[in-house]
C-alpha cells in the first residue's frame, strides 16, 4: 500500500511541518529583536546575545548543563559500550537485557523524574550535581547504546577472527581492532547522550539542588517573568548547538571507516 495515493497526504504534511517549524523560526527571528518586550518589533540588533554572554547567572547555569552532559554521557557511552559487546552474542535472556536497557526511550519522562527523585530521597541522596549525574546517565544510555549496537552489528567479524589467528589475545583485538572500527559508533553515541542530557528540563527540575540550576531549568524560571528576547537568544543558543550535535552524530554513524 503507497500512502502517497491517499488524498491530502502532501497538504496534511506540510500543515503537519508548518505547525512544527513556524514557532521555531519566530522565536529565532525575535531573538534578534532589539526591544525588551518579546513580541513588538523594533529593529534588528545582537544586544541580547552580547547580554546573555555577560550575565553571571547563565553563565552558571550553562557550566552546570555542560559539566552535567559531559559527565553523564561519558559515564553512559561506557555502559552502553560494555552493554553493546555483551549483547553482540546470543545467550539465554538477551532479549530481556535489551529490553531493559531500551526502557528509558518509552518510559514518560515525567514518571521517570519522580521515580527518581523518589527513589534518590529514599535512599538519603543528597539533591544536586551529583543526583542529575546519576540519573541523566540512566536515561542515556539507550541513546549511547543504539549506535554503538548498530555499528557492532553492521561490523566484519573477519577482521577479529584474523587478529586472534594472529596469536592477539582477546584485550589486544579490543585495543587494535574492534574499538577502532566502533569509534564512529561510540562518538555517536556519545553526542546524542550529551544533546539528550543537555537538553533535560523535567529531571533536572526535580533533582537540582541550590548552585546547580541548568540551562533548561534557568529558561523556565525565567519565563515565569515574562518571556524576553534574552530567553530566545538563550533558546537559539541551545538550538543551533542541538541541531550541530545531532547532524555530527547522523555523519558519525553514517561512516564506512
Amino acid at each position: 500500500m503507497n500512502i502517497r495515493r491517499f488524498p491530502l497526504t502532501r497538504e496534511i504534511s506540510l500543515l503537519v511541518l508548518v505547525y512544527l517549524y513556524v514557532p521555531v523560526v519566530v522565536l529565532v527571528g525575535y531573538s534578534f529583536n532589539a526591544n525588551r518586550t518579546a513580541t513588538v518589533w523594533s529593529h534588528a540588533s545582537l544586544d541580547w546575545y552580547g547580554r546573555i554572554l555577560a550575565n553571571p547567572t547563565i553563565q552558571s547555569a550553562a557550566k552546570n548543563s555542560l559539566v552535567l552532559a559531559l559527565c553523564a554521557a561519558t559515564a553512559a557511552t561506557v555502559i552502553a559500550l560494555l552493554a553493546a559487546l555483551a549483547t553482540s552474542r546470543a545467550f539465554p535472556g538477551r532479549g530481556g537485557v535489551e529490553a531493559v536497557l531500551n526502557t528509558p526511550l518509552i518510559l514518560p519522562e515525567i514518571v521517570v523524574a519522580v521515580a527518581t527523585l523518589m527513589l534518590f530521597v529514599a535512599l538519603g541522596v543528597q539533591l544536586g550535581l551529583g543526583a542529575m549525574i546519576l540519573a541523566h546517565t540512566a536515561f542515556c544510555i539507550p541513546f549511547a547504546y543504539l549506535p554503538i549496537r548498530a555499528r557492532l552489528e553492521g561490523m566484519n567479524q573477519s577482521f577479529g577472527e584474523a587478529a586472534q589467528d594472529l596469536y592477539a589475545n582477546r584485550f589486544r583485538c579490543f585495543r587494535r581492532v574492534t574499538l577502532p572500527l566502533l569509534w564512529p559508533g561510540i562518538m555517536a553515541g556519545f553526542t546524542l547522550a550529551f544533546v539528550t542530557s543537555l537538553d533535560d528540563f523535567l529531571t533536572s527540575f526535580f533533582l537540582s539542588g541550590p548552585g546547580t540550576t541548568t540551562l533548561p531549568v534557568y529558561i523556565f524560571s525565567s519565563i515565569k517573568a515574562g518571556i524576553t528576547p534574552e530567553i530566545n537568544a538563550i533558546s537559539t543558543v541551545m538550538l543551533v548547538i542541538s541541531v550541530l550535535l545531532v547532524s555530527l552524530s547522523f555523519f558519525l554513524g553514517r561512516l564506512r571507516r
